[in-house]
């Protein structure tokens, strides 16, 4: 190995540049694919946030195998060797672009669609996504190589990567979903990944010259891809207790990250396009603490980081009903961005030297991927709630500096810990809900004295997760949670709330719920077990039509997408023939069990059930087989919009009679979706009426909810139209909504 020093570059800081812009051109590519491709799949699965998870295990196993692919390469091939052999993986790749799904994908129905998922997209984007994850440790460690003056320590440049990220993260709903189709988001993806591959080539051309110019690549031997500039003095191995920190320290992160996603969108708001929240801090936390700020920045993060756990920890899990939804949510990705902070600052302090760089950027990956697997493959298995994302709560304040030094631990966390336990024994033989404010106050109290040990990474990170556990614990009794399950869907649980009765007695009823979004209740009193409630009242908009069609609905074919807890079975008649379509399964067990509901085995116990996504089974249906459709899939946070787009609405149309009503339920807390259905309706040159309902007379369990119901001729809905049980309207009309269609849909635009 030549040991001479090596000379002085004639490259000029435009090399930097080039360098720079190749990563960040690469992380902008990376993360407009992520967002676009969840498109294309969306009519296979539906908008459920564990698809997301899913795509996020998958790019970051496939990051994982990109830098695995650079550390191999660099450590075993010269220079040139590494350029011709990358150049080849290159062109391979540019055969399978467009970027498209398989020919006929179908989902499974009947078992968890994650493994079906993960092939799809290995098979879809694998080989593309494959080479710009690799761009990342491979131009570093060219960079280092090149001798520019800030060749010794080039991971400022993993912050250019991340600025790419964090721009095409914001970019994609804010400015391409809005302006731009998903034929033509392929076609300029495909454009910007050949502009990807010619400045890596450029980037090699720097290397290839910057070698040629010292005369380091006459043989492609094992130590030609070693900068003699940069070869430390230290013993070539890293330790292992080393590389275990690295790897510690980026699992929590990444699991932190998709607990975090799947905690704010079950258990604190359903609010489409949260997920944006954690990831942009995520990805903001990488730019900050690699960049040139980070020495100042760090100390800084670690001394905020209690005390605002301290209030965290007081509002948003002891007492987060205290606090308006964006409150708490802003509390939650507060103390997330800390915690990253601080786990990727420690990260960004303990980077080795250059000569260990792709090995670095290689267990960083691996810690990112085993985060992510265990939140998709493990903690959906082993918990029924979303309980990973306070375990890595408490586990990144373990991995504070000074692990191991816990002065404070015995004085603090054990007289915590018999506190605790003598007020949950205390409790235990008492009703413990009349004592939850004064347990309450207990944890306060803790939380307060988790402070004190803030200099202590054991002591603060145990104590937090007795505080912690016994909170959730005690929440969860408190609820009066009587079923909870886990799907790859999200977190459905069943419910025994008291309402008060038409003569304002106590009466225990049944709700169903879908992380916090309500999909049914029954009322346990025998005589109204097969009163329809919440969103399908008599009284509301869908009691209605049938009562104004009662005359004539006797022989009808219905179909409706979405179970809920079965409520609507109970408008069936004798010679009706009804068929429900659901996605998730669970829903289907939930509500065939009568120990929680008994709409569906009071009412309608042979009805159809149908399993897989709504639109793909419907479209399996003759045309004009049904009377009567009803579509109620749009309350929650995960709106399927492949099933409110143009292509949707002539599907439907033709799957109904000539006299067909097509009746959908849009009540949402944040998207005015009649503006979407409006448009449709006049485009199609359809009929559509709408009622906004809001009960005038108080009923138990009788909410307000929106519907629209839409026929092909409006002589149909003249009924409807002249009804006196309800305040029927036309649609509003629509100025500047782009239509909705297979190609192009846009979340933001019909944000209320």
């Amino acid at each position: 190995m030549n040991s001479a020093p090596q000379a002085v570059s004639r490259l000029s800081s435009s090399s930097v540049i080039v360098f720079a812009g190749t990563l960040f051109v690469s992380a902008l590519l990376m993360f407009v694919l992520q967002p676009m491709f969840g498109k294309l799949l969306l009519p296979l699965l539906g908008g459920t946030p564990a698809v997301w998870n899913t795509c996020m295990v998958f790019y970051q196993s496939l990051l994982f195998g990109g830098y695995l692919y650079a550390h191999w390469l660099t450590r075993h091939f010269g220079g040139q060797r590494q350029i011709q052999m990358h150049t080849a993986l290159m062109i391979f790749s540019l055969l399978v672009l467009p970027v498209a799904l398989p020919d006929n994908p179908t989902p499974p129905t009947e078992t968890n669609p994650t493994l079906w998922l993960i092939w799809t997209l290995l098979l879809a984007i694998g080989l593309p996504f494959f080479v710009v994850s690799t761009s990342a440790p491979l131009l570093q460690n060219w960079f280092s190589r090149i001798g520019h003056k800030s060749s010794g320590d080039p991971y400022y440049l993993y912050a250019a990567s991340n600025a790419g990220s964090l721009l095409a993260l914001l970019s994609y709903p804010f400015l391409i979903e809005p302006n731009m189709g998903l034929a033509n988001q392929r076609l300029f993806w495909s454009a910007g990944y050949g502009l990807l591959c010619a400045l890596i080539l450029l980037c090699a051309w720097m290397l290839w010259r910057n070698q040629a110019n010292n005369d380091d690549d006459d043989d492609d031997d094992d130590d030609d891809n070693i900068d003699t500039t940069t070869v430390p003095s230290e013993d070539e191995t890293v330790p292992a207790r080393q590389q275990w920190h690295w790897l510690a320290l980026a699992f929590v992160p990444s699991s932190l990250l998709l607990g975090l996603t799947q905690y704010i969108s079950t258990d604190i708001a359903a609010v489409p396009l949260l997920w944006i929240l954690p990831l942009t801090l995520y990805l903001l936390s990488f730019i900050l603490v690699f960049s040139t700020w980070a020495d100042h920045i760090h100390p800084v993060m670690r001394v905020v980081q209690p005390a605002v756990l301290l209030v965290f920890i007081a509002y948003s899990f002891i007492n987060p009903a205290l606090l308006p939804y964006w409150l708490d949510l802003l509390l939650h990705c507060l103390a997330f961005f800390l915690a990253v902070m601080v786990c990727h600052g420690e990260l960004a302090r303990k980077r080795p030297h250059t000569r260990h760089l792709t090995r670095f950027y290689l267990v960083m990956a691996f810690g990112g991927m085993l985060g992510g697997l265990f939140n998709t493959f493990v903690a959906p298995f082993v918990f029924d709630a979303v309980y990973e994302y306070p375990i890595m709560i408490a586990a990144a304040l373990l991995l504070r500096p000074g692990f191991f030094d816990g002065r404070w631990f015995l004085h603090a966390v054990f007289p915590a810990v018999l506190l605790m336990t003598g007020l949950l024994i205390y409790a235990s033989s008492h009703a413990l809900w009349h004592y939850f404010d004064i347990i309450g106050g207990a944890l306060i109290l803790l939380t307060g004295l988790s402070y004190s040990v803030r200099q202590s990474p054991l002591g603060l990170g145990l104590l937090t997760a007795v505080i912690l556990v016994f909170t959730l614990g005690l929440h969860n009794l408190a609820s009066n949670t009587l079923y909870q399950e886990r799907s790859f869907f999200g977190v459905l649980s069943v419910r025994e709330t008291v309402i008060a009765d038409e003569n304002d007695r106590p009466e225990k009823v049944h709700e169903l719920f879908h992380g916090t979004t309500k999909h049914g209740a029954q009322r346990l009193i025998p005589a109204h077990m097969t009163t329809p409630l919440t969103y399908y009242s008599r009284p509301g908009p869908i009691g209605q039509l049938f009562s104004e069609f009662d005359g004539e609905n006797h022989n009808w074919r219905i179909g409706a997408v979405g179970l809920g807890a079965g409520a609507l079975a109970c408008y069936s008649k004798q010679g009706q023939h009804w068929s429900f379509y659901e996605i998730d399964p669970l829903v289907v067990d939930v509500a065939k069990d009568t120990r929680w509901f008994h709409y569906l085995a009071r009412c309608n116990p042979n009805a159809d059930m149908i399993v897989g996504d709504a639109r793909l089974s419907l479209a399996k249906e003759d045309d004009g087989h049904f009377d009567l459709l009803v579509m109620d899939a749009f309350s929650s946070d995960a709106v399927p919009t492949h099933l409110l787009t143009r292509e949707a609405m002539q599907l439907y149309m033709r799957k109904l009679k000539d006299d067909g009503l097509l009746a959908f339920h849009i009540t949402n807390r944040h998207l005015a979706l009649k503006k979407v259905l409006a448009d449709h309706v006049e485009s199609l040159h359809l009929a559509g009426l709408l009622q906004e309902f809001k009960p005038e007379n108080p009923a138990p369990l009788v909410m307000a909810t929106d519907w629209v119901v839409i026929a092909k001729q409006p002589q149909r809905l003249e009924r409807l139209n002249q009804s006196r049980l309800g305040h029927w309207q036309k649609l509003p009309l629509t100025f500047g909504l782009k239509a909705w269609t297979d190609d192009f849909t846009h979340i933001i635009g019909i944000w209320k």
